[in-house]
């Protein structure tokens, strides 16, 4: 398990390699990149798949608590390991100011099967989404600022890994 919240941006490729290195039990691994995204001129909102940014010339800053934020990203991943056989997990989340085409987060889940891999990795990246403490302020072209309320395609994602009970 990795677990890292940083300012500078990562090399998927190394990320991956580093995972891996040295391990033969690992058969699969499943990775998810997001991206800031330009919405300019499209009316468009975001809707899961990365972190839409409205207007051009955009950016968009995150914030978040050091400590608490790690501490989250830590349950969320020993709640995969409970769940998964994993052989390795990664969590590498970025804040401060991004501009569009930057790389937000690199979620990846190794294990002995690709199932459970792509299974992991799903669930990783759709609790952080909505369990880990980052706080997302748009900026326009313009220079208006607003912050980024939850979505409930996010929440809707979530919640069907949810345990009864």
């Amino acid at each position: 398990m990795t677990i890292r919240v940083q300012r500078e941006d990562f090399d998927v490729g190394a990320e991956i390699e580093a995972l891996t290195n040295g391990n033969v039990s690992i058969g699969g691994v499943t990775s998810f990149v997001g991206l800031v995204r330009d919405m300019a001129g499209d009316g468009s909102r975001n809707d899961g798949a990365s972190e839409a940014v409205s207007g051009t010339g955009s950016a968009m800053t995150l914030e978040h608590y050091p400590g608490m934020t790690e501490k989250m990203l830590t349950k969320i991943d020993a709640e995969a390991q409970s769940r998964w056989p994993l052989e390795a997990s990664l969590i590498i989340h970025r804040y401060g100011r991004l501009e569009p085409g930057d790389r937000i987060v690199l979620v990846a889940a190794a294990s002995a099967h690709r199932g459970t891999a792509f299974e992991a990795c799903e669930f990783l990246i759709d609790w952080l989404k909505t369990q880990a403490p980052f706080w997302k302020l748009e900026e326009s072209a313009d220079g208006q600022a607003t912050w980024v309320d939850a979505r409930a395609s996010d929440d809707d994602a979530a919640n069907r890994w949810r345990r009864n009970g």
